[in-house]
């Protein structure tokens, strides 16, 4: 198992991308600790990684833009787990408009969950993981935050700014041997992507290499490789997992 004995934390754990990588971290061997604001599927999600791989799990509701719940959730999760070896901030949401109808709270919320939640969240491990000389971050950022996209001026500047975030604290890190990473996925089967019509699913496809959209698995694969020791001598990278589609 390539995680074992390891302990990993999930922010947007209970579902989509994060419930995928936190249950492939538990299948090799990682004790997981899962945050998300719908506490009732968090619970369900907790079931379900325990009874599939036996691990323990700790799970928390946290709203990652608050520095005082994010700390605490690291505090419960070295209370009971003992350490933390692998962040993966994955939390995020997407609040779509066209620029001039873009009102304040759909930028700022955006920003504040998806960037700043980032920065609370590996602000509150990285004193751990320096202590103990190790560790990988992997942030999850996006194609949009590569090639933008008309409508979501606000995720793509939340995401472009976490690729910034991701180098900069990997410079900051490595010497202590901490790597950070993130993936950039394209378009993947989460509930995000079930709410687009079939004809703009279409046009999508088109635009892809591989002629088909990607699987939360093809995420969680990614984020497990860098994750793991098979990525060792790999910081401050950004690993596209979108079939091709940006080039």
């Amino acid at each position: 198992m390539r995680l074992e004995n390891k302990v990993s934390v999930v922010t947007g754990g209970a579902r989509g991308i994060g419930r995928e990588i936190a249950l492939l971290f538990a299948k090799e061997g990682s004790d997981v600790a899962i945050c998300d604001v719908n506490e009732e599927v968090l619970a369900s999600t907790k079931k379900e990684i325990e009874s599939a791989t036996g691990r323990r799990v700790v799970t928390d509701k946290v709203d990652v833009t608050s520095s005082e719940q994010v700390e605490n959730f690291i505090k419960k999760t070295l209370d009971n787990l003992g350490k933390i070896d692998i962040l993966v901030n994955n939390a995020g949401i997407t609040r779509d408009n066209l620029l001039i109808r873009m009102s304040d709270a759909e930028w700022d919320s955006v920003l504040a969950v998806n960037l700043k939640g980032a920065f609370n969240c590996t602000k509150a491990v990285t004193r751990p993981m320096m202590k103990q000389r190790s560790g990988k971050i992997v942030n999850m950022a996006s194609i949009i935050g590569i090639m933008g996209n008309a409508g979501q001026a606000n995720y793509a500047a939340s995401k472009g700014g976490l690729i910034a975030f991701t180098k900069s604290v990997a410079k900051e890190l490595g010497s202590r041997n901490i790597n950070v990473n993130a993936i950039a996925p394209g378009f993947i089967k989460t509930d995000m992507t079930d709410k687009l019509g079939e004809e703009a699913k279409d046009k999508l496809l088109v635009l892809i290499p591989l002629s088909r959209m990607g699987e939360t698995s093809d995420v969680a694969k990614a984020a497990l490789f860098l994750a793991g020791e098979d990525s060792g001598y790999i910081t401050g990278q950004v690993i596209q997992v979108d079939g091709g589609m940006v080039m």
